[in-house]
């Protein structure tokens, strides 16, 4: 049996339903799904995730990525995406291995390695990437896999194989995104502590010069910068995260349009309708209903 096999092997004993698992190896969640899902929103945290069977698609703003076994995702800075499962059948669910990013961890490997760290460029990189898996890669995560049949050695090697993991991340070719995220002072550093901030206050009134202000960055290079990062301008980028949160409180929570409309910081249920149609196809109610049914 191959290392991918394998890896297929463990996450179906270990995710024997669909949904999410969190399992007992901190920052690792295994993710299944034996079916197609519509698209729904979510917001991705610094995370690699690595598909090993299946296919997904996400979208933020007018950039959609689809990945697979070939491919996996890293995710930098807090990203609000619109996310579907495109390729799932009960004889082959989709599977996936979703591991915490740690900010720490990567600093101090680009600290130690720097002559095996390519060099970071002057631009800024966008908060999500798409990487060809190597069989490195694919080798340190099998063998992190393995350690939840092997729980009591989870505590001693568990973090060292994310270790190895975070390195061969760090340190092949494509890892622009990863060696400024290791950087304290780099642009994509800046523009994450202003989505950490936007995130905290999408429901309030904001002014583009307090968001630039806690970025450090006067408002123009700010707004050049957030838009490398995120594909929306700051404004776009609140919008899209009052909508998200809007769209699951009318589906998990029942609330109609117009609760859901000012919940999230909408003072118009007008703007609120052309806003949520403008991004996801349908006023709120309509969509709403159809998420609920489960209706593609």
């Amino acid at each position: 049996m191959n290392q991918r096999h394998t890896l297929i092997d463990i996450i179906r004993r270990h995710a024997p339903s669909n949904g999410f698992h969190p399992t007992p190896l901190a920052g690792v969640t295994l993710v299944r799904s034996d079916t197609p899902t519509v698209p729904m929103p979510v917001v991705y945290q610094p995370t690699l995730c690595y598909i090993v069977q299946g296919r997904k698609q996400v979208s933020i703003g007018a950039t959609t990525y689809v990945y697979d076994a070939a491919n996996y995702l890293v995710a930098s800075v807090d990203m609000p995406v619109m996310g579907s499962i495109i390729e799932a059948s009960e004889a082959e669910p989709y599977l996936c291995l979703v591991l915490d990013l740690d900010r720490a961890v990567l600093s101090e490997l680009a600290l130690r390695h720097p002559t095996t760290c390519h060099e970071s460029s002057a631009s800024t990189p966008s908060g999500i990437e798409l990487n060809g898996s190597t069989p490195e890669l694919l080798d340190a995560v099998s063998r992190l896999a393995r350690l939840l049949d092997t729980p009591q050695d989870a505590a001693e090697l568990a973090p060292l194989v994310i270790r190895e993991v975070l390195y061969r991340l760090l340190t092949r070719p494509g890892n622009q995104m990863l060696l400024q995220m290791a950087t304290a002072d780099s642009r994509l550093r800046q523009i994450a502590k202003a989505i950490t901030w936007l995130r905290a206050h999408y429901q309030e009134p904001v002014r583009i010069d307090d968001v630039a202000g806690v970025a450090g960055m006067s408002r123009s290079t700010f707004h050049v910068h957030f838009k490398a990062v995120t594909s929306m301008s700051p404004l776009e980028f609140r919008c899209l995260l009052r909508l998200q949160e809007a769209r699951r409180l009318m589906v998990a929570e029942a609330l109609d349009a117009a609760g859901a409309g000012y919940r999230v910081g909408y003072e118009s249920p007008s703007q609120f309708s052309r806003d949520y149609a403008r991004v996801f196809g349908l006023p709120p109610a309509r969509d709403a209903v159809r998420l609920r049914s489960g209706a593609l």
